[in-house]
């Protein structure tokens, strides 16, 4: 389950923006992967921090939040979910982030490469393709490379210039007082770069909207929910920094027979009154395409439950594993009787010795006990 983010960044609900700024700086100064080499712990945690952080500090986004919690980005609330895909992680980091993580060189700071965003695709399969895997081809639009420009963002033939306002650094400082403020360089908006014959492509930016087609490899046994990870197939970087990952996440359609529980799968099978009356079998499907018998002992009451030993789901990533199916009985009383077989009922019920129906037997015994002490 994802945390709370209010929890992630340690702050209070109705924190105010300045105490969810503090706290994002100290976690992401401890989480950032330029001091945790090679720690995956770490860089998920300061995955987490930044998308709590790109949430929180955004006063629409939040309000979403507190009403409706995680769900208010999920199902195209919030984030605008189009077509199952949508942003799901922070991927520019603030200049809050870069104030903090900046390389300075003689004083100064030298321009970062952003890595590209991550990107959400939300696929649906059905239980069938859950239980025996598939191959999956996915459209995904993203931000990628442009192709006329190399990702420059300048004009064939020409090169993207030292920005002459921060020579190239990104940004610029100010005087006031005692303090000296830093901020996002005006002209070229923190690139350090200045592009003097914008790609007609692109129009400068160095990427266009591109739809890629992608295949992904559904492994037999996934359950709702499993996340799938594309790494560097989600947005390009800025400035020639690496791409971000592709997340798919799955779910699984309801089936109209089976239910799932784990690795096990549950189903309900009607049996014909004179079935479970005298006794005989019936088959049930099996979701490998096949049918399994089961043999009705006579007298069998709704409710009974049958366990087919290793006819449930693939236990993923569990070899040859496989879960049970349960079937549960539910005795199917007769509709539209003809006179006679009305008339055999009743000589039935006329001719039923005690202990021919014990279960009612045994509700009224204890009714009537329970009204004798009432009197």
């Amino acid at each position: 389950m994802k945390r709370d983010y209010y929890e992630t960044l340690g702050c209070r609900r109705g924190a105010t923006i300045e105490e969810i700024k503090a706290a994002y700086r100290k976690l992401a100064k401890e989480c950032h992967p330029d001091r945790n080499h090679g720690d995956a712990t770490a860089e998920t945690r300061f995955k987490e921090i930044n998308e709590a952080y790109d949430v929180l500090k955004d006063e629409q986004k939040r309000a979403a939040y507190d009403r409706f919690g995680h769900a208010a980005f999920e199902h195209g609330m919030g984030n605008g979910h189009a077509h199952g895909f949508g942003f799901d992680f922070a991927s520019s980091f603030t200049d809050v982030f870069d104030d903090l993580f900046g390389e300075f060189m003689g004083g100064r700071r030298t321009r970062r490469q952003n890595r590209g965003a991550d990107l959400r695709y939300n696929l649906e399969i059905s239980l069938e393709e859950a239980f025996s895997g598939r191959p999956a081809q996915i459209k995904v639009p993203s931000a990628v490379a442009c192709e006329d420009c190399s990702g420059t963002g300048a004009e064939s033939g020409t090169r993207p210039e030292q920005c002459p306002t921060c020579s190239g650094i990104g940004k610029v400082r100010a005087q006031q007082g005692f303090f000296t403020i830093e901020r996002t360089c005006p002209q070229c908006h923190g690139s350090g770069r200045f592009v003097r014959n914008p790609c007609r492509a692109c129009h400068g930016s160095g990427q266009v909207q591109k739809e890629r087609t992608l295949q992904v490899d559904i492994p037999p046994g996934v359950e709702e929910g499993t996340r799938i990870r594309l790494s560097g197939e989600g947005q390009a970087g800025l400035n020639g920094g690496p791409n971000g990952d592709l997340y798919i996440f799955i779910s699984v359609a309801p089936h109209p027979i089976f239910q799932r529980d784990g690795h096990d799968l549950h189903c309900r099978a009607p049996v014909p009154f004179v079935t479970a009356a005298l006794g005989g079998a019936i088959e049930v499907p099996t979701l490998d395409g096949g049918k399994a018998k089961i043999a009705i002992p006579e007298g069998t009451q709704s409710g009974r439950q049958f366990r087919l030993r290793g006819k449930g789901m693939p236990v993923l990533r569990g070899g040859n594993a496989r879960g049970d199916l349960y079937v549960e009985l539910m005795v199917e009383t007769p509709v539209k009787l003809s006179k006679k077989q009305k008339e055999l009922l009743k000589a039935f019920e006329a001719e039923s010795a005690p202990g021919t129906q014990p279960e009612s037997e045994g509700f009224f015994a204890r009714v009537k006990e329970f009204l004798g002490r009432e009197n």
